[in-house]
């Protein structure tokens, strides 16, 4: 899977991108038409601890899923919305059975 990570306004350092590359290339293993995925890191404007935005974009056959988080770390907001993504990707794949 295509994994295509994006850093808006800083440069997210090698550990990070290789944590989010794994993390999101663990979704193939609950659906296997998954093509590709978009990841964007973003910094809040706002001043709470809270700042840290991760937005996910997975591109399967037909359809898009999306999911932003906003933690702490880049870390847990990954790990939140990837986990967002893997419940999208079970009730999507409960649908396409269902039509078939």
């Amino acid at each position: 899977m295509n994994v295509n990570i994006n850093a808006v306004h800083f440069k997210a350092d090698k550990k990070l991108e290789a944590f989010i590359q794994q993390k999101v290339e663990k979704l193939s293993a609950f659906y296997d038409g998954i093509i590709g995925s978009e990841v964007s890191l973003k910094l809040s404007n706002k001043g709470d601890r809270d700042n840290k935005i991760t937005e996910i974009r997975l591109i399967i056959r037909g359809y898009d899923l999306f999911a932003k988080k906003q933690s702490n770390t880049f870390e847990e907001s990954t790990d939140h919305a990837v986990e967002a993504l893997r419940r999208q990707l079970s009730k999507y794949k409960e649908k396409s059975r269902k039509k078939y």
